[in-house]
C-alpha cells in the first residue's frame, strides 16, 4: 500500500491540473502515450491510480473499453463525475489488482507508479491482467528542473514528498527483471519550457527530440510475451523381468543343446 491522496491532496491536484500550462502539457504527454501504445478501437485497458480521470479521456475518445482503479475515494469520486457510467471504476491497489489474469488488453500507470509502495509487485500484477503491453509514464526522476516545476506548482499538497520518482534505466530494468527480456520502446516529452508556440510544439513532437533521456515526462511500453515454464520429464526404466530360458535356446537335452548322443564317439 502506497500513498493515498486525501480529500486535500485530491482537490490541490485536480486545480492544479485545470491550468493551462499543465493542461498543454498534459496534451503532449497523452499523444505520446497512444503513439507507443497503439491501441485499436474495441480494446480493454486497465488505468492503474485513475486518479479524477483525465488520463481516461483521451483513450475514450480513441474508441477504447477503459477501467479504472484508484485507492482514493476521493479520486474515484472525482473521476466518476468525469466520466460517467462510460468507465467502470474499482477501488483497489496496484499491488493486489482484483482482476483475473489476461483480463484486458492492455494496462497503464499514468504518474501513478510514483506512489506505489511496492513497484515490482504492482509492475507483476500489471503483466499478469494485462496479455498484450504495459504503459508507463512517470516522471524523470533526472529532469530536474521539470520535477522542481511540479513540486512547486501543486500548492497546498505535499504529494510529492510522498513519491518516489525514477529514470528510464531504472525502471526499464525493473521491468526486465519481473517480465524478462521483453521488448520495450520509450520516448519522451516536456523537454523545453511550456509555451503554446508553434515552434515549441514542432520541437517537441520531433522523434530525434523525443529520444532525449531528459524530458520530464517519459512514455515507456513493454510489449508482453507469453513465457513457459518447463521442468525436466523424470522417466523411470522398468527393466523387464529375466525368462527362465533365454530367447531362441534349445530345451535342455535336445541335439543343438550341447549334449552328445549317446554311443557317439567324438
Amino acid at each position: 500500500m502506497g500513498y493515498v491522496f486525501d480529500f486535500q491532496d485530491s482537490r490541490a491536484y485536480t486545480l492544479w491540473a485545470s491550468e493551462k500550462c499543465n493542461q498543454r502539457a498534459a496534451e503532449m504527454e497523452y499523444r505520446l502515450m497512444l503513439d507507443l501504445l497503439k491501441p485499436v478501437p474495441g480494446e480493454s485497458i486497465l488505468d492503474i491510480g485513475c486518479g479524477a480521470g483525465a488520463s481516461i479521456q483521451p483513450l475514450l475518445q480513441r474508441g477504447l473499453n477503459v477501467t479504472g482503479l484508484d485507492p482514493s475515494p476521493y479520486m474515484l469520486e472525482l473521476c466518476a463525475s468525469r466520466v460517467g457510467n462510460r468507465v467502470d471504476l474499482y477501488r483497489g491497489f496496484a499491488e493486489d489488482l482484483p482482476f483475473d489474469d489476461n483480463s484486458f488488453n492492455h494496462a497503464f500507470f499514468f504518474i501513478s507508479i510514483e506512489f506505489v509502495a511496492d513497484p515490482l509487485k504492482a509492475i507483476e500484477e500489471a503483466c499478469r491482467v494485462a496479455k498484450d503491453r504495459v504503459f508507463f509514464g512517470f516522471l524523470n526522476r533526472f529532469a530536474l528542473k521539470g520535477i522542481q516545476r511540479w513540486r512547486k506548482d501543486i500548492r497546498g499538497a505535499d504529494v510529492f514528498n510522498h513519491a518516489r520518482l525514477y529514470g528510464l534505466w531504472e525502471l526499464k530494468n525493473m521491468v526486465r527483471s519481473v517480465a524478462g527480456p521483453i521488448p520495450i520502446s520509450w520516448r519522451t516529452a516536456c523537454q523545453l519550457p511550456l509555451g503554446s508556440g508553434k515552434v515549441s510544439r514542432t520541437i517537441e513532437a520531433s522523434n530525434i527530440v523525443q529520444r532525449c533521456p531528459f524530458g520530464a515526462f517519459v512514455g515507456m511500453v513493454a510489449t508482453l510475451m507469453p513465457r513457459f515454464r518447463t521442468r525436466p520429464l523424470a522417466i523411470r526404466y522398468i527393466p523387464e523381468k529375466a525368462s527362465r530360458m533365454n530367447y531362441g535356446s534349445a530345451p535342455v537335452g535336445t541335439a543343438s543343446s550341447g549334449a552328445r548322443p549317446a554311443g557317439k564317439i567324438a
